[in-house]
């Protein structure tokens, strides 16, 4: 009896950790634009590309310049899904104020049928990268330590890392990044 008691204790206090952790990482965390990051993560950024879901390729070289944010999604991820028409909505509010709008771009961690099929389905305005699964790591160089998904992260136009932020993100929050961006002062 004693040892059933130890047993059913030991199980609940598994699955509690198994529900707080699962908890923690379905809400939203912000990530300090200061948070340890590996120091190699926004300059390597530059000098990849990866294909796009409709051909061709996407050269973030080419992005240098002007403030970048990019999404981390994936098509399996509930809150990535959810967040797409906030994204493109912020996308194109961006791309009508020309050269002093932020650019807008979405790494897809998945396969490239699932995101194609995504799109058809779910058309955006900006820019996809298929950044497979290896996206994840290009992910943690950024600042997202856990690898969790939905991740954003903004950079500056000078390719500092702004902001970074872990779970959806929604228009009202990326406007507010942008009005900060907007009045911080610049070196």
């Amino acid at each position: 009896m004693r040892r059933r008691t130890w047993m059913m204790l030991a199980g609940g206090t598994a699955l509690a950790s198994a529900g707080a952790g699962l908890w923690w990482r379905s809400t939203a965390h912000d990530v300090p634009a200061a948070a340890t990051a590996p120091a190699d993560g926004a300059g390597t950024l530059w000098s990849m590309q990866f294909d796009r879901p409709e051909g061709g390729s996407l050269a973030l070289a080419a992005l240098r310049g002007r403030p970048l944010l990019i999404n981390f999604w994936a098509t399996w991820c509930p809150p990535c899904v959810k967040e797409m028409p906030e994204l493109d909505a912020f996308a194109k509010e961006q791309a009508a104020l020309g050269p002093s709008g932020w650019q807008v771009i979405g790494l897809a961690v998945d396969g490239p049928t699932p995101v194609r099929e995504f799109l058809a389905r779910t058309p955006v305005s900006f820019p996809v990268g298929l950044a497979g699964f290896g996206g994840t790591e290009l992910a943690r160089s950024l600042g997202n330590g856990g690898g969790g998904l939905p991740f954003t992260v903004v950079l500056d136009a000078h390719g500092e890392v702004i902001h970074r932020k872990l779970g959806a993100t929604d228009l009202k929050e990326m406007k507010d990044w942008r009005r900060q961006d907007a009045s911080s002062p610049r070196s």
